[in-house]
């Protein structure tokens, strides 16, 4: 591949979660790209929630970046791509800025991106500036680009945590904590971008509401090194695969979906809620998202039903994630306790939590191959089924999440990363 590439680029991190990184992140996209400018967006660690935000505010798709799901030369091919076509890189972080292994820190270090701490200033004056020195200092070969203050008050306020700042720390202004502007949320996170009406109108008002308190000048360009070549084998090429997609199931992210073309597959979306038959299809793919939500509306589509049992008579290959698992489950209780009988293609039911179950990393060794991804449920599953293999968390996380297989069907609460091993993703959903 040719040379290093350069762009402006900051990552946005916190002193922890809830602080408001998502909706600075997707303010200051909003804030650039209203300005004509070509931003590119990218979240740290695996989620689903964030990027739908972010993608609405930049206009452009947003990906993930992990030194351990998604591997360092896979990080750097994305971001050296990125630096060709973008004005400005974003990267929001994950969790607080020096939280897990890998950590935001670790890899705004080891690319060279300076971070921008978002500190919720609610309830805090002077202290708002020692947090930030705390922040830029801790690690000393952090590269630290300044400071920018969430859920402002008054003026009054923003002037006083502007003058805590020492050290030469750099303000980046403040974000008012007026409603309207951030964002609302349930329990897996953030609600999703397609169920926000007014979501364009809240990024605009958020974009205005920093432009007026920042120059909005771009930060200084980082220097992107090139990837190592890549070769990517053609193991689907003219295979069918249909993809779930609809308000049930949208937890797909996109560098799946890409692998999946670029190794041939055709792509063909559906919705389970919604339509009554499955597209021309050798294979299916059924991600997470939030079944719960709909599972009465899901149990009454009787023809959809059929279709996904036929299919998987047929034996035909079907990979469920997370909330694809709970829909192959006889039986799904939502945490009101209504319960809906589903595909019953995995024996065992399932029972919505009101505290998170799993959240972990995982690593699973299956028949195809060693695959990464990560877990992050409020159900719980009984089933008498014997898992052909277990999720292992490379940081001590919860999880340990099992592997059912049926047929060519597999089916677990992990999300599964296709290019942590390409031939093990295509081995999953190849006829």
């Amino acid at each position: 591949m040719s040379d290093a590439r350069h762009c402006p680029a900051v990552l946005i991190a916190a002193p922890a979660s809830g602080q408001g990184k998502t909706t600075v992140t997707a303010a200051l996209a909003r804030l650039h790209r209203n300005q004509g400018r070509k931003v590119r967006v990218f979240k740290c660690g695996p989620d689903f929630l964030d990027p739908m935000i972010l993608e609405r505010a930049s206009g452009a798709p947003v990906y993930q970046l992990d030194l351990w799901m998604v591997g360092e030369q896979e990080s750097r091919r994305l971001l050296w791509e990125a630096a060709a076509e973008a004005d400005l890189i974003l990267i929001e972080g994950v969790m607080g800025l020096f939280d897990g292994t890998p950590s935001s820190a670790d890899l705004a270090r080891h690319f060279g991106v300076p971070v921008l701490a978002v500190i919720d200033g609610t309830a805090m004056a002077q202290t708002f500036g020692a947090l930030a020195l705390g922040l830029a200092r801790y690690q000393p070969d952090l590269p630290f680009a300044g400071v920018l203050a969430n859920r402002v008050g008054t003026l009054r306020h923003a002037q006083l945590l502007e003058g805590s700042l020492t050290e030469g720390l750099r303000w980046y202004g403040g974000l008012s904590r007026e409603t309207g502007i951030e964002l609302p949320s349930r329990h897996l996170g953030l609600v999703q971008a397609s169920e926000l009406n007014d979501l364009d109108a809240r990024l605009d008002a958020a974009a205005a509401a920093l432009g007026a308190s920042c120059d909005a000048a771009l930060p200084p360009a980082v220097r992107f090194a090139a990837p190592t070549e890549r070769a990517i084998e053609p193991l689907l090429q003219g295979v069918r695969i249909a993809v779930a997609r609809d308000e049930a199931f949208a937890f797909t992210y996109g560098a799946n979906l890409d692998l999946l073309r670029a190794m041939g597959a055709q792509l063909a979306f559906f919705s389970p809620l919604h339509d009554a038959s499955l597209p021309d299809t050798d294979s299916l793919y059924l991600p997470g998202g939030y079944p719960e939500l709909h599972h009465q509306a899901l149990a009454s589509n009787t023809p959809m039903l059929e279709a996904i049992r036929a299919h998987h008579h047929a034996g035909k290959p079907l990979l469920a994630e997370c909330g694809g698992m709970l829909y192959l489950l006889e039986a799904l209780t939502d945490v009101g306790g209504e319960r809906a009988e589903l595909l019953g293609l995995l024996a065992g039911e399932a029972v919505m939590q009101k505290r998170l179950a799993a959240l972990a990393l995982q690593a699973v060794e299956l028949p195809e191959g060693t695959l990464r991804g990560h877990t992050y449920h409020h159900s719980l599953t009984s089933t008498e089924l014997e898992p052909i293999a277990r999720g292992q968390s490379p940081n001590g996380g919860r999880g340990a999440e099992a592997v059912y297989r049926h047929g060519r069907l597999t089916a677990s609460y992990v999300h599964f990363y296709f290019a942590s091993n390409p031939q093990a993703s295509a081995a999953l959903l190849c006829p």
